[in-house]
């Protein structure tokens, strides 16, 4: 398969997990590495990413379930714990032995999850301003969280609103109209917004307490890496999720924020192609 993907950004296959059925898609070729967003975003975050590492990698992307084009299994919770289980899932689907994990935001805590509690085998790790150390639950989430009947019956335009207000903080330079609209479409109009409700009510720090603890045990290369400028999860927060993993590497984007790869794209897919082109 070619390294571009169609515009609009979207994954053309499916594959049925015990979370929902999960939009994928499968670029390049060469050594495996496995591609985990975060939130509030999809596979989209890796478009400028995906192409420049499949010149010389099998590059597997997919939606977080309830995320992007994935959908969410009824009586499931979008939670970190069940995005490492789908992992773990799609790792057996594709049949990889020990690919190269890297993940964004919760990704980064679902890839560390599925590593250590799950026991998927992984060739390296890269973490990007990943949601793993207490606090990562940011403000208004919490917010949301203690008042979820008041966030669930406020006029659409009003919660509207607060989502595209919060995708503001998310980045340093700030987002193009083309890559604003490709997030907040995913949480427009009544549906959407539940969706983003939806999946906050299930974000919860329980989920990484045992990675947390475990983080002295991880064998495999790892990266931390961290955009200088991220409001959510401060870059301080990569020394001390380094410093808590053996022989970790650590690496600050110049001039980026949360979404480091909307503001540094050419610069991530640098540290990314580097790191993974060493093992």
């Amino acid at each position: 398969m070619t390294a571009e993907l169609t515009r609009p950004w979207g994954l053309r296959d499916r594959v049925r997990t015990s979370a929902g059925e999960i939009a994928t898609e499968v670029l390049g070729a060469g050594p495996p590495v496995v591609l985990v967003h975060g939130t509030p975003s999809w596979s989209y975050l890796w478009r400028e990413i995906a192409a420049p590492l499949a010149e010389k990698h099998t590059v597997h992307l997919w939606d977080l379930p309830g995320y992007g084009d994935s959908r969410l299994a009824d009586g499931k919770s979008a939670s970190i714990a069940l995005h490492a289980r789908t992992l773990a899932e799609l790792v057996d689907h594709w049949e990889l032995d020990a690919p190269a994990l890297v993940g964004h935001d919760i990704g980064g805590g679902a890839v560390l999850r599925a590593h250590l509690i799950e026991r998927v085998p992984a060739r390296s790790i890269a973490v990007l301003d990943a949601a793993v150390l207490s606090p990562w639950v940011t403000p208004l989430v919490q917010h949301v969280q203690r008042h979820p009947e008041v966030y669930r019956t406020m006029p659409s335009h009003a919660i509207g609103g607060i989502i595209a207000a919060h995708l503001n903080t998310a980045t340093h330079l700030g987002l193009s109209e083309s890559a604003r609209a490709a997030y907040l479409d995913r949480f427009a109009g009544p549906p959407g917004q539940r969706r983003w409700l939806d999946q906050i009510a299930h974000f919860t720090e329980e989920d990484t307490v045992e990675v947390v603890e475990a983080l002295g045990e991880i064998t495999v290369p790892t990266h931390v890496i961290w955009g200088e400028h991220d409001q959510w999860l401060p870059s301080g927060t990569a020394t001390r999720l380094a410093d808590l993993i053996p022989g970790a590497r650590r690496t600050i984007i110049p001039g980026a924020g949360h979404f480091l790869t909307e503001d540094a794209p050419a610069e991530v897919a640098a540290v990314l192609g580097n790191w993974l082109g060493s093992f």
